[in-house]
């Protein structure tokens, strides 16, 4: 392992928080959070849905996130008896919005926050369920697992690109997370205060394996689903999702593991560059190198564009890790404003 990945793992389990019994044992609050976008027509009943008690908490909350509506979304909330509205003053996508939901949440004295979609997506009455690993110190994040199988709308090449990037998550964030797409998430307070998301697009792929980079300890929880009320917003096609997921995948893998991603590209441009690079010596050794020169031109140039990948790689990593340390100052900035502000 790389140096500044050891240094960076030793750093992060000193800072590693757990709920501890006694934090368990005391008044516990859950805040349900839902980043909107025109919901209106959907909104009323996904509320309606949702439970004002929960098993384990002593007070449950509804936060919604109204990420530049133009329709009566904000006061659907309102008339549906929501305890917290966060509105963004433009469209900033649902990253963002899911993001600013946690912070709101944490700063509201949110213990548990659990996150969900305002098209009633998911079975509210499966939030016990979801939360159940956090109050019992299993896991600081729960992420609803959809019973992909059997879900009816769902094709099966899009079962069988969900099963894919699943894969493609766990081998990245090395969870066994079995539903990465799923925003059915209940999230600790004190893993919610580490994530960050760089991508606009989603928070879904990003945000487990930035977790499991942290080491925080995430499982998965089965949950139902509700027949669909309009298209996703976020797939317009398979084409688009396809080649979105897979753009989301290699940029979390730049940004989070750096050097493996480099030094793979590295090792794949340095290859044909060798045997480029040993035909010359060859055909020299036989005496017809005369003429084949462009072996080695094209050979020493394809491996120093991999040496150059390859320290590039290993100044990313530096760089990853050195984000990786600021986001963890940030965590702790954020639960001391947190705890100052509920202290009030």
């Amino acid at each position: 392992m790389y140096w500044p990945d050891c240094y960076l793992h030793c750093c992060i389990c000193l800072t590693k928080v757990h709920p501890s019994p006694k934090e368990l044992s005391r008044r516990m609050k859950l805040i349900i959070q839902i980043p909107c976008f025109n919901e209106e027509d959907n909104l009323a009943e996904t509320l309606s849905c949702l439970p004002r008690q929960v098993d384990g908490f002593d007070t449950v909350e509804w936060l919604i996130i109204d990420d530049g509506s133009s329709d009566r979304t904000v006061e659907v909330a309102r008339e549906s008896g929501v305890d917290h509205i966060i509105k963004l003053e433009h469209n900033q996508g649902l990253a963002r919005a899911f993001l600013t939901g946690l912070e709101a949440c944490l700063k509201r004295g949110a213990d548990v926050i659990v996150n969900t979609d305002g098209d009633n997506q998911y079975r509210a009455d499966c939030i016990a369920a979801l939360t159940k690993p956090i109050l019992e110190g299993k896991a600081l994040i729960a992420i609803g697992a959809r019973p992909i199988k059997v879900i009816e709308h769902f094709s099966p090449l899009k079962r069988a690109l969900q099963r894919l990037g699943s894969w493609v998550v766990r081998r990245a964030s090395g969870s066994d997370v079995r539903d990465a797409p799923s925003g059915f998430r209940a999230i600790h307070k004190s893993a919610a205060a580490r994530l960050f998301v760089f991508n606009p697009y989603t928070y879904t792929l990003e945000t487990i394996i930035q977790a499991g980079r942290l080491g925080i300890p995430m499982v998965s929880v089965p949950v139902q689903v509700n027949p669909p009320k309009r298209e996703s917003r976020l797939i317009k096609s398979v084409g688009q999702y396809i080649f979105r997921s897979a753009v989301t995948i290699v940029r979390i893998l730049v940004l989070y593991k750096p050097l493996r991603m480099f030094s793979y590209l590295a090792l794949m441009i340095a290859l044909p560059g060798f045997i480029a690079f040993l035909r010359f010596i060859f055909l020299y050794m036989t005496g017809a190198g005369q003429g084949n020169i462009q072996s080695l031109v094209i050979g020493a140039t394809l491996i120093m564009v991999s040496a150059v990948l390859f320290v590039g790689g290993m100044l990313a990593d530096l760089i990853a890790a050195n984000r990786t340390l600021l986001a963890d100052i940030r965590a702790r900035l954020l639960l001391q404003e947190v705890d100052r502000v509920t202290r009030k």
